[in-house]
This record gives structure tokens, C-alpha cells and sequence, in this order.
């Protein structure tokens, strides 16, 4: 071993809530401000719940520069998910008070079903393309090859519908 550091990389979270989120998602920048420095934030997003009927979430993407691992960063956004309370249930698809996903940890592909890297959510769901395209729109999918901006172009939006609430203020 050379002892050599690891070079940070840009690191990719999506964050969103449907319970008392204004304060969840603020307590979670917070947070990850404290363990990984500065972050850059996307807009914050109001839509629908996916999957079930509850109240609308807000959603927003940030993005922070590290050197820890992804199992590290992973461990991190499940010590925040107890922090708000999240309690795991059955099913999937629920309100939450946090729900923090690592999205992309560089341009790695890690295809491990613990560490999933880039997340399919991203091509998948409105609410974290739109944000991520926002936040990076020239950063290229570490699989496709397309932008986040070409991505959102050719995503369904009306099927999809995502309102701009603010400008972050976390």
C-alpha cells in the first residue's frame, strides 16, 4: 500500500421529503454541510408522491467534493435518515420524512446492489433528473454518455410534473 489519499470527486445527492420537509431537508444540508463542506444546491421542487397517494414532496439535488468512499457517504445519508426519524416500512413507495439517495460519486459505475452507482432513479424519475439538470446540466452520465440537460430534454415532463418553489436557501 502507498498510503496515497484518494483524489475527491464530485459527488451527487438527491434529497426529498413529504413530512415536515422544509425543516427535514434543512437540517440535512446542514448536516452534510458539516461533514463534507460546502455544498451547491438545486432549486427546490414541489411534486406529486410516486407510487401512492400522500401529500406532495419537495425535492432538490445537491452536490459536495470528497474523498471519502461511497460506503462512507452511504453510511452518512443513513445516519441522517435516523436523525429525521425515517422509519422503513414494507413498502417502498410512502411519505417520508427524508429520503437521501446517492445519485453519482464521480464518473464511477458500480453496479454492487449496496452501492448502486449512477442511481436508475436519475433516468427514472422527474424529481431527480430535473434538479440534477439544473444543478449540472453538462455533467455526462457515467453510462449514456448524454448531458443531465439532453437527458431532461427528452424526458416525458408533462407525464411527470414538477413545480419550482424556491431558490435553496439550506
Amino acid at each position: 500500500m502507498n498510503g496515497a489519499r484518494p483524489s475527491p470527486v464530485d459527488v451527487y445527492v438527491s434529497a426529498g421529503s413529504n413530512v415536515v420537509p422544509k425543516e427535514n431537508l434543512r437540517r440535512a444540508c446542514a448536516e452534510l454541510r458539516k461533514r463534507f463542506g460546502s455544498l451547491d444546491i438545486s432549486g427546490v421542487y414541489r411534486n406529486p408522491a410516486v407510487g401512492f397517494s400522500g401529500d406532495d414532496f419537495l425535492n432538490l439535488v445537491l452536490r459536495f467534493r470528497t474523498a471519502e468512499s461511497p460506503a462512507a457517504i452511504i453510511a452518512e445519508l443513513e445516519r441522517l435518515h435516523v436523525l429525521a426519524g425515517r422509519v422503513r416500512g414494507p413498502d417502498p413507495f410512502s411519505s417520508r420524512t427524508l429520503d437521501l439517495d446517492l445519485l453519482l460519486y464521480g464518473d464511477a459505475v458500480l453496479p454492487d446492489p449496496a452501492i448502486r452507482v449512477p442511481r436508475e432513479d436519475i433516468r427514472k424519475y422527474a424529481f431527480v433528473l430535473g434538479p440534477l439538470a439544473e444543478l449540472a446540466p453538462a455533467l455526462r452520465h457515467p453510462v449514456t454518455g448524454e448531458t443531465m440537460a439532453e437527458l431532461w430534454a427528452g424526458f416525458d415532463q408533462a407525464a411527470h410534473p414538477l413545480q419550482r418553489v424556491s431558490d435553496p436557501s439550506f
